[in-house]
């Protein structure tokens, strides 16, 4: 599977985990809704400092958010 792919279904395992709806994880990072849910389904590649943003957001590590089994 592509590393987008995997980093998305990360992201929006731990945003459920936290209770966060994707239009309120997009207000946290004060981006586009429509942004969030791409980068989600992998149509959209996060840069390095987007990915950092969205791991403090989401109370975690862009190592655990890149970690796949």
């Amino acid at each position: 599977m592509d590393f987008y792919y995997k980093l998305g279904k990360n992201i929006k395992k731990r945003r459920k985990e936290l209770g966060l709806t994707q239009e309120q994880l997009a207000e946290k990072l004060n981006m586009s809704l429509n942004f969030v849910g791409k980068i989600e389904v992998a149509f959209s590649k996060p840069s390095l400092d987007t990915l950092i943003e969205i791991a403090k957001v989401l109370n975690t590590t862009v190592a655990k958010l890149t970690k796949f089994d």
